[in-house]
């Protein structure tokens, strides 16, 4: 008897990582992450995770790992605050990466284990059966990079820039030379954080006015 081999589908589940954990219904505009609340990493427990499976699943896609700009005090695990006149929103974007070689902080019970706790969540999914996709997109990045995790011979995007010039083929961001960046007179009553006193400095930005980095191709990292 010939033996045949079954061809299954391949089937993807993508989830915004930080809202899948979230029971907090609050939605407040510009509200801190104890008002709102955000999903963490842990919250893929094994049980979930099954029951993804069991969907009939075969990759988990999480959205929104990497470290990228955004709105709290993490100063205290050195990492610098970002200004909320270009954050969009005190989630940020998950496109304007600050640190590819990163965790969002958000994501962590532990901020300091951020990283271990991603290796942990690709464990757990690993062990449901699942095969782990997340996304990125190179040089979609924020305007404040600080890479915390480089490996050796890395350095920060920006770092070896000619600011001089508006464009060079080896810079990876585009600059006014001579001018400062200038915040949008913003309309409509947008107001960033809502209004809000911020707790540190706004609308600090040295010369020569940066603007966003070259960009490339979306691409998807499997584990």
């Amino acid at each position: 008897m010939k033996k045949t081999t079954e061809i299954r589908k391949a089937v993807v589940y993508q989830v915004f990582t930080r809202l899948f954990g979230n029971t907090n219904t609050t939605n407040k505009p510009w509200g801190t992450i104890e008002e709102n609340g955000v999903g963490k990493l842990s919250d893929f427990t094994q049980k979930a995770l099954k029951e993804i499976k069991d969907l009939g699943v075969s990759h988990i896609w999480y959205t929104g790992i990497p470290h990228h700009a955004l709105i709290r005090d993490y100063t205290a695990y050195g990492i610098s605050n970002d200004d909320p006149d270009i954050v969009k929103g005190r989630a940020g974007s998950p496109y304007a990466v600050k640190d590819y070689y990163s965790v969002n902080p958000d994501l962590a019970n532990d901020p300091l284990n951020r990283n271990l706790e991603f290796k942990e969540l690709l464990a757990r999914s690993h062990k449901a059966g699942l095969k782990v996709i997340i996304d990125i997109v190179p040089n979609h990045i924020a305007r404040k990079y600080e890479g915390k995790n480089n490996p050796e011979g890395v350095v920060d995007f920006g770092a070896n820039d000619n600011t001089n010039v508006v464009y060079d083929r080896d810079n990876n961001f585009y600059y006014n030379p001579g001018e400062s960046f200038m915040v949008p007179d913003w309309r409509n009553g947008y107001q960033p954080l809502g209004g809000r006193t911020s707790t540190w400095p706004m609308a600090n930005f040295p010369k020569p006015g940066k603007m966003d980095g070259k960009w490339f191709p979306f691409v998807q990292t499997r584990f």
